[in-house]
Order: structure tokens, then C-alpha cells, then sequence
């Protein structure tokens, strides 16, 4: 008589891209409620989780295209340079060339293309190991960032700063400070941005052929040959995107600091694999999901607030909390999915 596995426990019902989501959700929730017990202070206002996502609005666009290349077995550690080129050349633009916001946009997104057709022909039709690639595209974004300009400067245009200290508010979402005065609770543009980026991603990767190719060419590039996939086109359009939205992301990480310097974005690539390793994408590919890097993000800026509200300031004691994490969720992973093996077998 033969028996139904399906039924017989969670890691047999449950997706892999799924678990891991559900894991790092529930981590990041008990997380942010322990901060709550423990610390108290500005944890208890609506507006700190609203600063976590002003503070990182342009890291989640970036992870969310480093998402996109891990799920189909890639990397692309040039995402920070291209962040800080994008930057340098919006305040250069505005500021001496007499430039525009929609303008400078273009620069940045065009920026960002141009990344994704050259490193993405570079690797997927050309077959050169992507780390290889994205560090040499690193290197050249930070050295033409300094051709840009050498020193860092704040941008002066008036229609740019109009538009970089714009907020929306969110209703319902304030609270009254010392002197008993409400105030209201805002977000910075760039969140809009980042919620969409997250939700159109969510949307490919869930419900289209471009996304179900993605995950095909992670799991297992010869098996999508065999289904008729186009795996270097696959591929190819990971890397574009990736960039694109590094593009996008330099855009949003300009608005949000108003300002061209060589050292922005410094470590920007290794928070967003580690965000989407938080958020459960695996590095061998096949797995993610854009909501959990999402919430990897939060988790990721949440702990680095826990350590500096606890007066550890210094910042080897933020890299040692995150590298700490990053194995937590890492060795979580190996046991879930060696779970999840044992139970279907």
C-alpha cells in the first residue's frame, strides 16, 4: 500500500523558496520584538522601522537584483560601484553641467544598462565566471568614479533638493514627542520606489515564464536546456536587470544622501548577499524569494540598530554581529534542507 509523503510532514509540503522565507520572517519579527522588550526607546515608535526603510531603500533595490542572480547561480559583486558611479555622476550633472532630475535619472539608469549588457554578455555568452567579471566591473566603477571627481561635494541644485527632502507621510503612523506635539510619521520617495521594485520582482519571479526560467537555470542548467530553455538569454537578462536596478538604486541612494563622493556605497555588494542569504536565497541557486530578501534587508539594518542602541558603537562589533548572523541563518539553512532531503526520502 503506498503512502502519501505529502502529508506525512512540513518539509515535505512546504517549498524550499517557501521554509526559508517563513524562517527568515519569523526571525526577523522575534528579532525586532525582542528589541522592543530589551531596549524599548525608539523601538517602540512606528517611525524607526520607517527609518530603517529611508536609511535602505537603495539596499533593497540592489539585493533585490542580486537576488535575481544568485536564484539562477550567479553573483554580481559590482552593484556597490556602480551605486557610487551613479552618484557622482547625478551630483556632477546637476550641480556643473547645469542639469536636470529627469536628466540625471537617465544618466543613472543608463549607467546601470550599460553595466548589465557588458557584464551580462560577458557572462553568459561568453562564459566567463561571473565573479570574475562583476570584480573587474567593480574596480572600473570605482576608479571612474574619482575621474568623475575627485572630491566629495554636496549637491546644490534647488529642484534636486526639493525633490530629495520630499516625505510622505503615513496616517495614523505618528507620535508625540516630549513637548506633547504630533509628529507624523514619513517615508522618503526612494521607499516608494523600493516597495515597487520588491513587488514587481515578486510578481516575474511568481507568476511569469521569465521567472520560472530563472528558477529552472539555478537549479539545474542542463536539465532547463533539455525543457527548451534559452539558458544564456536567461542569464543574460539576470545580469541586466541586476545592473539596471543597481542603476535604479544609485538613483535612490543619491536621493537619500545628496551628494557625489568616491567612498559611497563602500560594502554595498556584501550587504546585499548577505541580505539575500538572510532572506533565504541559497548560493548554489534554484532558491529565493524577493520577499524575504526584503526581509533580510530588515533584519540585517534591525541588528546593526540593536548593536548601536546598545553603545556598541565601534564598527568591528557591527561586522562581527552580522558575520554571527550570517552563519546562524546559513547553518538554519543546512539543516532545513537536509531535513527537508532526509523526509523525502
Amino acid at each position: 500500500m503506498k503512502t502519501d509523503k505529502k502529508k506525512g510532514s512540513i518539509f515535505t509540503r512546504v517549498s524550499d523558496t517557501n521554509l526559508l522565507l517563513a524562517i527568515t520572517i519569523v526571525i526577523f519579527f522575534l528579532m525586532y520584538i525582542g528589541a522592543i522588550i530589551f531596549q524599548g526607546g525608539g523601538f517602540t515608535k512606528p517611525q524607526m522601522f520607517f527609518n530603517i526603510l529611508n536609511a535602505n531603500a537603495a539596499l533593497i533595490i540592489t539585493s533585490c537584483g542580486m537576488s535575481l542572480v544568485m536564484i539562477t547561480g550567479g553573483i554580481d559583486i559590482s552593484v556597490g560601484g556602480v551605486v557610487a558611479l551613479v552618484s557622482m555622476c547625478c551630483a556632477v550633472h546637476l550641480d556643473y553641467q547645469g542639469g536636470s532630475i529627469f536628466t540625471s535619472i537617465l544618466i543613472a539608469l543608463g549607467i546601470g544598462i550599460a553595466y548589465g549588457i557588458v557584464q551580462g554578455f560577458l557572462v553568459a555568452y561568453l562564459d566567463i565566471q561571473p565573479f570574475i567579471v562583476s570584480l573587474a566591473g567593480m574596480f572600473f566603477a570605482r576608479g571612474m568614479t574619482t575621474i568623475v571627481h575627485t572630491a566629495p561635494f554636496n549637491v546644490e541644485n534647488k529642484a534636486f533638493n526639493a525633490l530629495k527632502l520630499t516625505r510622505i507621510n503615513v496616517p495614523g503612523m505618528g507620535s508625540y514627542n516630549k513637548k506633547g506635539i504630533y509628529v507624523p510619521a514619513y517615508v522618503e520617495i526612494g521607499v516608494i520606489i523600493a516597495i515597487l521594485v520588491v513587488l514587481i520582482l515578486f510578481i516575474v519571479l511568481r507568476w511569469t515564464k521569465l521567472g520560472r526560467n530563472f528558477y529552472a537555470v539555478g537549479g539545474n542548467k542542463q536539465s532547463a536546456l533539455m525543457l527548451g530553455i534559452n539558458v544564456k538569454r536567461t542569464k543574460f537578462l539576470s545580469h541586466l536587470i541586476c545592473s539596471t536596478l543597481a542603476g535604479l538604486a544609485g538613483y535612490v541612494y543619491f536621493l537619500h544622501v545628496g551628494s557625489g563622493s568616491a567612498s559611497h556605497a563602500m560594502g554595498m555588494e556584501m550587504n546585499a548577499i548577505a541580505s539575500s542569504i538572510i532572506g533565504g536565497t541559497m548560493l548554489t541557486g534554484g532558491v529565493g524569494n524577493i520577499i524575504g530578501t526584503l526581509f533580510g534587508v530588515l533584519s540585517l539594518s534591525t541588528i546593526q540598530n540593536i548593536v548601536s542602541s546598545a553603545g556598541l558603537d565601534q564598527a568591528w562589533w557591527t561586522g562581527i554581529t552580522i558575520a554571527a548572523m550570517l552563519c546562524i541563518f546559513l547553518v538554519i539553512q543546512s539543516i532545513v534542507m537536509a531535513q527537508k532531503k532526509r523526509a523525502l526520502k
